[in-house]
């Protein structure tokens, strides 16, 4: 039996603390990924109580991750090629998610990838000094450091609901 290794890794090209975090949430957008592996549109689009689909779970991850790009690490404007990827707002009139249906897997990973591979270009260059300069905005003070944080923890949330609903409908 092959002993597995269970360490974090520094993805390569980052200053080497920033590439750990960042690796961290390459680590949960993999196991994510690999979950989704070859679903059907019924199951991409099907419903459980009324609650979101994986659909709008995906829509939503990838909107927050951008959204936290260009609002609190970057500060500007969208850039329009991700504006033009998530033209649903995040809220509905009455405040639930944002119910995303008919759209294909591979529209929803092209997505994903899209604004990670966004996200991630930006912190190419950033060292440790911004890393943890806090953007100071109307609401609170908030350093890319703590994003990131923020977004492995908002995507392992809502990893495990996707992985909860892909068992109930698969099991109908």
């Amino acid at each position: 039996m092959k002993k597995t290794a269970l360490v974090v890794s520094s993805l390569p090209g980052f200053e080497k603390e920033i590439g750990r975090w960042l690796w961290c949430l390459e680590d949960v957008r993999k196991d994510l990924l690999h979950e989704l592996n070859g679903i059907s549109q019924i199951v991409l689009d099907g419903k459980i109580d009324e609650r979101q689909t994986i659909g709008s779970l995906l829509y939503h991850i990838a909107l927050v991750e951008a959204d936290w790009l260009y609002e609190e690490v970057l500060c500007t404007e969208w850039d329009p090629e991700i504006r033009s990827l998530l033209p649903a707002e995040i809220r509905s009139e009455d405040g639930s998610m944002t119910h995303i249906e008919g759209q294909s897997l591979e529209g929803h990973l092209h997505r994903l990838n899209k604004v990670r591979e966004t996200f991630l270009s930006h912190f190419k260059t950033m060292d440790l000094e911004d890393w943890r300069k806090p953007r100071n905005l109307e609401k609170y003070d908030v350093t890319p450091e703590w994003v990131v944080y923020h977004l492995i923890e908002h995507e392992s949330h809502h990893r495990g609901q996707i992985f909860h609903l892909l068992r109930k409908l698969q099991s109908q």
